[in-house]
């Protein structure tokens, strides 16, 4: 499938890329199919990737691997939350950046993680009922990650 993105261009996503939201994504119920890109020219900067609409192109959102900003992210997820995907046995988690006109007040949502079962792909989004906050602060986080990776 070929799509004009508002943040890639026009790109073509093969159907072994795309991942199904059987019930749509928070606030965007209609939403069902995405593919998880990455800007090939930035690289994979600090693990941020796309969740890219293929329904609406103009629809994107960045995520990021929670473990790369919050070691001890461990969200309790009840296994009947999952059914719909097909279990947990190969899943990737992310959770969604918020990126503000002031850069360094860019923060990430551990509380609605997006749970990825890899091999069918097939996906949801939920909402824990830990103590997680809806803006965890993270560009210190991956400034000083970056200043690791450059000196090594």
């Amino acid at each position: 499938m070929t799509i004009n993105t508002r943040i890639f261009g026009e790109v073509t996503i093969g159907d072994d890329r795309m991942i199904h939201f059987p019930k749509g994504i928070v606030g965007f119920p209609e939403l069902t199919d995405f593919a998880l890109i990455h800007d090939a020219e930035a690289g994979n900067q600090g693990g941020i990737r796309w969740m890219q609409s293929m329904q609406e192109p103009n629809f994107a959102i960045p995520v990021v691997d929670p473990l790369t900003v919050k070691e001890d992210y461990d969200p309790e997820v009840n296994d009947d939350l999952l059914a719909t995907i097909g279990g947990i046995d190969d899943i990737l988690v992310l959770v969604t950046i918020t990126v503000p006109s002031d850069i360094t007040k860019m923060t990430v949502n551990l509380k609605a993680p997006i749970i990825i079962n890899v091999p069918e792909k097939k996906a949801c989004q939920l909402i824990v009922d830990q103590d997680y906050p809806v803006k965890f602060e993270i560009y210190e986080i991956l400034r000083k990650r970056k200043e690791e990776m450059e000196g090594k």
